[in-house]
């Protein structure tokens, strides 16, 4: 398949990251506090993910890089036309086994596999690169510390998180901050074929830095669809292959995409999206042997940011605290 992009302004190779002075000490006390998470959370519900822990659906799908891309798009995975054969997780983002009709964040998780390159993780090479990403175009918090501290707290009880919003942001401040969260979350979340997904943070793309987004493979809503999101998507499915569109959004400048600050929306009409490849999931029996192992396996398997090329390795505090959090999360359920 060949793409028709239309000119627009070479994006920015002038983005940095900036480190924090004590982010080595903030990282290792994040370990702390996921530890406890893990352990209440265990304890529970069984061994399983700190984060995004209840599944919806694994599936196996095709990852088609396009051809006809611009120059600067035509890095890593991207730097030429090619098929990959591709696994995909659905979840649920909290920490909970809930309801589908509970307000939560979505999790779609794509894991590109044959590639072959450098992993971002200066580990060797890698064959496999994850994206994961959410119905949410810009993360809900400014940095680990403040996203660490909300869901530590959060897991241990609504005491101790009344308690740690209080002493970080005051009696006006917290509910504030509660209440922002809440509201963002209660904005209709319409099914995995038909929301846009997003990486919130930013990764390189080479020399440049890029946000991800999938674009909706349907545009038809179905109104009990809260009722199970695997169910809605199924349904889907089952009308015929789901083509969703993979598109990166490239650095301008600071001020309007900033690299460190992933609560920042950074503005289509300032840096436009350009559409670099295709992820197809054909239809496919989930409740036969091959789909119920196929599930298993994709359950037990990690899905990581920095599960990743060199080329596309994450970027910004956040990014760089999920590869300490992650790590255990996987080591901890033996992934």
């Amino acid at each position: 398949m060949t793409l028709k992009n239309e000119t627009i302004a070479a994006p920015s190779t002038k983005w940095k990251e900036q480190l924090l002075p004590n982010e080595a000490k903030l990282h290792a006390e994040h370990l702390l506090a996921f530890d406890e998470i893990r352990k209440i959370k265990d304890a529970k519900y069984g061994k399983g993910r700190q984060l995004h822990r209840q599944a919806q659906l694994g599936l196996h799908g095709r990852f088609e890089v396009l051809d006809g891309l611009p120059e600067y798009a035509k890095q890593g995975l991207f730097a030429t036309p090619a098929t990959y054969d591709a696994w995909i997780r659905l979840s649920n983002g909290g920490m909970d086994s809930a309801p589908d009709r509970k307000p939560d964040i979505r999790g779609f998780s794509i894991k590109v596999l044959g590639v072959n390159g450098p992993s971002a993780l200066g580990s060797g090479d890698t064959n496999c690169q994850d994206f994961l990403i959410i119905q949410k175009s810009a993360f809900g918090f400014a940095n680990s510390k403040d996203f660490v501290g909300f869901v530590h707290n959060a897991a241990r009880g609504p005491v101790s998180l009344f308690k740690y919003l209080y002493a970080a942001y005051g009696l006006i401040g917290g509910f504030r901050r509660l209440k922002g969260l809440a509201d963002a979350l209660k904005v209709p979340f319409t099914g995995f074929a038909t929301e846009r997904f997003y990486t919130a943070a930013p990764l390189a793309c080479g020399s440049y830095a890029v946000r991800v987004r999938l674009l909706p493979a349907r545009t038809h809503v179905n109104t009990n669809a809260r009722e199970s999101w695997s169910g809605d998507f199924l349904s889907h499915l089952a009308k015929g292959s789901l083509r969703f569109e993979l598109q990166l959004q490239f650095f301008v400048d600071e001020q309007r995409t900033p690299i460190e600050d992933a609560t920042n929306e950074w503005p289509e009409d300032m840096a436009p999206f350009v559409t670099v490849g295709v992820l197809t999931i054909p239809t496919q029996d989930t409740e036969s042997a091959e789909g119920v192992k196929l599930a298993a396996d994709i359950e037990a398997a990690a899905f990581d940011p920095w599960g990743a090329l060199m080329a596309h390795r994450p970027l910004g505090e956040v990014m760089r605290a999920r590869k300490v959090v992650y790590f255990q999360s996987q080591t901890g359920r033996k992934a």
